[in-house]
């Protein structure tokens, strides 16, 4: 391209220039979004690692707490439950749906 006309206007260098310019702007921006990928598959990953140790937690503390207190379930309905089983049960419910909802990953 550049050896077959050494008579080259300045208008045609330019363009070859910038086609040249154009191509390392490519290879460059796919570089760098194979390499915003691999940030995100690890930070995914990290993500579900938080959330697999969150439900375990939370599955845990649920059952020393009911272990804790065997009467509390034959109590009657009408007692008003206290705002820590409530949040328990509700990161509980959170935690099913998170590892029900996540893909999982292939290897």
């Amino acid at each position: 391209m550049f050896g077959k006309n050494p008579q080259l206007s300045p208008l045609q260098l330019r363009k070859q220039l910038l086609l040249a310019e154009s191509e390392l702007s490519r290879a460059q921006l796919e570089q760098d979004c194979l390499a915003i990928q691999v940030e995100v598959r690890i930070y995914t990953r990290h993500l579900r690692t938080v959330g697999g140790v969150a439900a375990i937690t939370t599955a845990a503390v649920a059952l020393f707490a009911a272990w804790r207190r065997p009467a509390a379930a034959a109590a009657p309905a009408a007692k008003k439950t206290s705002w820590l089983q409530t949040l328990l049960a509700g990161a509980g419910l959170l935690s099913t749906f998170w590892t029900a909802g996540s893909p999982r990953e292939s290897k």
